[in-house]
């Protein structure tokens, strides 16, 4: 008889307010992990992926699998641009290329951005990329683009001459090609500064899916 009244004078004691909390932080501490470990949100900040993302619209990115492989063309990467992307106008590694210039930029700064672009991947390590008219030509190839805005006849729709991808870098270009400050400005992207592949958009709930 002793013991249960024991029990009974523990469960007695048990403070609802002190379990909630405890359960509450337990999530958020969870959901901290997950994020920092496998999944972030990003919002779009700009129009530059217009129309396949707009403004406010949210994604979820896939951190984890930047350590099993490399994104594809075709992925929408979130990312850390060159330095130069911080500049107006943005600076090349090379300059003679990238914004003004007659040839696209093919060797980004030395040091990377504080800032957190997202573009898609139209070339990777190694191919030869064109930019005619917005259109990217890839190792001798126009790549299919009808989710796009057209370029028009703005800086940054046409260069002379082809660039080679280095080995282990991203070329990237927003969807909206006549007003996205991308790869052809301040130049490809090293995998280093890649932080994940978005997977999926959850808001606003219109436009909830999966890439």
């Amino acid at each position: 008889m002793a013991r249960a009244a024991d029990s009974r004078s523990v469960e007695k004691k048990r403070n609802p307010v002190v379990e909630i909390v405890t359960i509450v932080v337990a999530a958020l501490l969870i959901a901290f992990v997950v994020q920092l470990l496998l999944v972030k949100t990003y919002r779009i900040p700009s129009g530059s992926m217009e129309p396949t993302l707009d403004i406010g619209q949210r994604v979820l990115v896939n951190r984890i699998g930047m350590r099993f492989g490399d994104p594809s063309v075709g992925d929408i990467v979130v990312f850390h641009p060159a330095k130069g992307a911080d500049t107006q106008p943005p600076v090349c590694g090379v300059p003679t290329e990238g914004l003004g210039s007659t040839r696209a930029c093919s060797t980004p700064t030395s040091q990377r951005s504080d800032q957190t672009f997202i573009k898609r991947v139209v070339g990777v390590g190694g191919d030869r990329i064109q930019i005619r008219d917005g259109h990217v030509i890839r190792n001798g190839r126009r790549q299919p683009d009808a989710f796009t805005k057209p370029c028009g006849d703005g800086q940054g729709c046409t260069f002379r001459g082809t660039i080679t991808v280095p080995e282990g870098s991203f070329f990237m270009m927003g969807d909206n090609r006549g007003e996205s400050d991308d790869s052809r400005f301040w130049g490809p992207v090293p995998k280093s500064w890649l932080i994940g592949t978005t997977i999926a958009t959850y808001w606003p709930p219109k436009r909830i899916g999966v890439f």
